[in-house]
């Protein structure tokens, strides 16, 4: 981890209008995440995890308070960050390369440029065979790692991530996880993952930021210490799952559960 941070989000506040009244969405919030770290911010709905992500990213502006990315204060999106949906966004009339390549469209790469990194991307989301086909021909799974190689063709110094993985069925979902996890070791990319799953948080993260909301605040965060990957069953796991479960006060009719780590 580097010694200074690569992001610092310092005093955002949100509010929006709505019938002439202001609605405060985000209070005072501060985090500071680290090159090479994965960051998952974890809340109910309504807690403003996707605002703040967009704040971060430069698509919407806060209401008070400063973001930094690499030193350089963040005013509107830029290359240095990508965003990641639930919703793939891939056009239909365009083929999974012509669909990767989209991003690189405006850089200053030629074309054989262009079309060789977004086929190593292809290759590290382990659909190189697929680079002709169109995105009816893909499963949902499929479509979202073509939507990674996307982002990840830029290459961005921060992937952020929105529900990435929410529309999908537990075993694409689980898949994509360790795909991911995978394809972090590899790129170093600083990634900040908005999701409400708290075991996607666990397994993914470096750290966790719990937001609570009314208006949305940073609760607690929560380091995660055990190696990558993760045992989804073991001791430690369920651990961490226990201490979030606790702070959403979500088990409180439930016995104590003792755990050996």
């Amino acid at each position: 981890m580097a010694e200074n941070e690569f992001i610092q989000v310092k005093n955002i506040t949100k509010s929006f209008q709505n019938k002439g009244k202001s609605h405060l969405v985000l209070r005072n919030i501060n985090i500071d995440i680290y090159k090479g770290e994965t960051v998952a911010i974890l809340g109910q709905s309504g807690c403003g995890k996707s605002t703040l992500l967009n704040i971060i990213g430069g698509f919407e502006p806060a209401s008070g308070g400063q973001i930094f990315l690499d030193g350089e204060e963040v005013t509107k999106p830029s290359r240095k960050s990508v965003m990641l949906f639930q919703n793939y966004g891939l056009l239909p009339w365009r083929s999974v390369l012509k669909n990767v390549e989209l991003g690189l469209e405006n850089s200053n790469l030629s074309f054989s440029e262009r079309q060789d990194r977004s086929v190593k991307y292809l290759k590290l989301v382990g659909l190189e065979d697929k680079v002709d086909y169109f995105p009816r021909q893909l499963s949902g799974g499929m479509q979202q790692r073509v939507a990674i190689a996307r982002a990840l063709a830029i290459e961005p110094d921060l992937l952020l991530m929105d529900e990435p993985f929410g529309a999908l069925d537990t075993f694409n979902r689980y898949y994509l996880q360790d795909e991911l996890l995978k394809i972090q070791s590899r790129e170093k990319t600083t990634i900040l993952l908005v999701t409400h799953d708290i075991e996607e948080a666990i397994f993914l993260s470096d750290r966790i930021i719990v937001m609570g909301k009314d208006p949305g605040h940073v609760q607690r965060e929560i380091a995660i210490q055990e190696y990558k990957p993760r045992n989804r069953s073991g001791d430690a796991f369920q651990y961490y799952r226990k201490i979030i479960f606790d702070e959403f006060h979500l088990n409180h009719e439930s016995p104590p559960i003792e755990f050996n780590i």
